[in-house]
Order: structure tokens, then sequence, then C-alpha cells
């Protein structure tokens, strides 16, 4: 990899931004990200190697901020949650029943033997795409809480079981490096509680802000890449090291200040371009050569949205539930680990990513949805507070 190819990926992974701006469907970003890379790579015009060892180790690296931004924005420290937990859980653990049923049914008619793959992709959620989701169309009320928790508690477990279920032989040994991970990232996160306690943090966060020094920045990479060297080294996926290290921060509250450095170090270099590595590595001419791989993946989708709907059954809204249903991180760390390791095929990566955008899709729709339906209350409640007004200033009809 050289410079020339480093900035046509950049260059390429504009179309991202370009397509969720001008989309009155608020399409994700790493929808054009991914568009992008198919369009360069192995299922088009082969501009970029996606094997090249340097872009490789870029996009492994952006991946692990990712799941480190990822895990930065699951809740932890929302006190309203907390009271919602139980029902969350629950609901979480429903879908996932039906999930695992699915993902047996599924690996049976295509006669694949990855049904617990399956499984925990249409289990997942997506808190990185949910909880932005909530905030744009202003939804609320105590309701939701629940499905913000049963997200969070999904994203969360579904991440930790997705490198035990690509490689069910070595699960112990995973397992194992799994707890490990866990284990220092506890430890840090108790470390940062100490730190903030005391304003030792606030002090280095002073002294950096103040020399220019971009102190927290450099930690967080230090984190993100010492506990991907454990996870290497413990066989265990780099997903599941930088998910870990973002619960920890999120758990301690992430600073502001932090937040907005790795913005920009990961979404504005080192995420799109491993979006754009993977799309540049997905092979969608094996969905053409074998169409069984596209009805997988739309089955994917449609199942993920059914094993989430099933939450209806304990009065959760349906919006909700598709809203709920939205997956991005476990299908494409799946179809990551895959392609690393060889445990699943080219056309099988490519419909666990066309799963996902199914199930995207529907998100957008719910959210279009909700906007309507919250614009129109706003204008009823805003017709309702001037009829209200005019009736209590002007003088009584005689």
């Amino acid at each position: 990899m050289n410079l020339q190819t480093l900035a046509l990926v950049g260059a390429v992974a504009l179309l991202g931004p370009l397509l969720s701006a001008g989309s009155r469907w608020r399409v994700p970003v790493v929808i054009g990200e991914l568009v992008a890379g198919m369009v360069i790579g192995v299922s088009g015009l082969h501009l970029v190697d996606p094997t090249d060892r340097t872009f490789s180790f870029l996009a492994t690296l952006g991946f692990g901020l990712t799941m480190f931004v990822a895990g930065t924005h699951v809740p932890l420290r929302d006190a309203r949650l907390r009271p919602a937990l139980g029902r969350g859980a629950l609901q979480a653990v429903v879908v996932g029943v039906v999930a695992a049923f699915a993902g047996w049914g599924l690996a049976t008619l295509f006669d694949t033997g990855h049904a617990a793959v399956y499984a925990v992709v249409m289990a997942s959620s997506s808190a990185a795409l949910v909880l932005p989701a909530v905030q744009q169309t202003r939804l609320g009320g105590a309701p939701l809480l629940a499905t913000i928790a049963q997200v969070a508690i999904a994203d969360t477990a579904c991440i930790v079981a997705l490198p035990l279920a690509m490689d069910p032989e070595r699960a112990p040994v995973a397992a194992l490096g799994a707890l490990g991970i866990a284990a220092v990232a506890l430890l840090l996160a108790l470390g940062l509680r100490w730190g903030a306690r005391g304003d030792r943090w606030k002090r280095l966060r002073e002294t950096s802000k103040t020399h220019e020094l971009a102190i927290e920045l450099r930690v967080s990479l230090i984190l993100v890449c010492a506990l991907g060297a454990l996870a290497t080294v413990s066989h265990v996926s780099v997903l599941l090291a930088g998910f870990a290290g973002g619960l920890a921060v999120a758990s301690a509250g992430e600073p502001r200040r932090l937040a907005r450095q790795l913005f920009a170090v990961t979404e504005g270099f080192l995420s799109p371009l491993y979006f754009v590595w993977l799309g540049a590595s997905l092979s969608l001419g094996s969905l053409v050569d074998a169409p069984a791989y596209l009805w997988l993946g739309v089955l994917l989708g449609a199942g993920a949205l059914l094993a989430h709907l099933s939450g209806v059954l304990l009065r959760q809204r349906p919006l909700w539930a598709v809203i709920a249903a939205a997956q991005l991180g476990v299908p494409i760390a799946a179809a990551t680990i895959g392609a690393e390791t060889g445990a699943l095929t080219a056309g099988e990566q490519a419909a666990l990513v066309l799963g996902a955008i199914v199930t995207i899709t529907a998100l957008a729709a719910s959210t279009a949805v909700a906007s309507r339906r919250t614009a129109v209350r706003a204008e009823g409640a805003d017709a309702a507070d001037g009829t209200d007004a005019a009736s209590s200033v002007s003088p009584p009809s005689r």
C-alpha cells in the first residue's frame, strides 16, 4: 500500500457522508463506505488489494477503534436505565431464543453448519445505530427505556459471544482470553473511577489542554493497541478488545475532549479505511454465482426483524422492536473474522453484510415513520396551545 492508494481510499470513502447528508432516509455513513469499497475492490474495479499487509493492518486498527467507540456509546452511566434493565434483559433473552431457532433453521436449510453464528448475528443490536436514531426522532418515555436497555445488553452479549460462535472447537481457549480481556477492562474501569474521585484525571486533562498534548487520545490509542495485542495472543478477536476498552471508558464517563479527539481520528481516517477495506474484501460475485447466498442474506435480515418482533409478546411496540433490530457491528465483525480466518466462505461474508443492510433499511423506514408521527403530535400540540391561548385572551362572545 502506498500514498496513492491511501488517497484513493480516503476519496472514495467520502461517498459515505455524501449519501448520509443528502438522504431523507438517514442512510448510515458506513453504507456508502462499504459500497465505495465494493466498487474499487474485488467485486468492482480491482484498484486496491485488500490482502495487502499494510492495508490489512490499518483496517485492523480501524476495526478496534470502531468497536472502542461503539463501546463508549453504551449508556452504562444512565441512571434512568437501571429500573428498565430487568425488562430489557427479558426482551433480549426472548429475542435470543427465537434467533437461536432461526439460526438453526437457516444453517439446516443452506447446509452451512454455522447455526451459532447466524443466531448471534440475528439476536444482536447496534447501540451505535439505535441510540442516534432515537435521538433524531425525539422518541422518549419510560417504556422506551426498556428497549434501550435491551439494545445495550444484546450489543454487549453478542459481541462477547461472537468469537466463541465463530470457532466452537477453540471455545475454551477463546473463553479464557475473553475473561482475561474482561478482567483488564474491569481494572481499567476501576482505575479511571479512582482517578476521577480525586480530580487526578481532571488535572491531567487540564495540563493536556493547556499545552495541547492530546494525552487522553494517546492513552486511548495505547489502550486499544495493548488490549488488541492481548486479544491476538489469547486468540480472541480485536473486536472484543476494542469494545471492552470502550465499555471501561463509558463506565467512568467519557470526557468530551476525548470524545472529540476519538471522533476525529476514528471517523475521520481509520474507521472509513476499515469499512472501505471490508467492502473491497467482499465478493458480490459470489452472490450472483450462487443465488443461495443472496437468499441467505435476505433471510438473515428478515430473521433478525422477526426475532426482535417477538418482543411484541412482552408488550413492546412493533416500531420500537424494528428499531432495536438494527445491527451493524456484529454481522460486520463476523464477516471480518470470517475473512481473516477462512471460517466463512466469501458468499457467507457477503450474505452477513446484506442481512445487516436489510435491518438498517428497516431502521431508516421506522425512523421516518416515527419522525412523521412526532411532527404530527408536535403540530397538534402547538395548535391546541394556540387555541387555548386565543381563548384565554379573547373576550367572551355576547
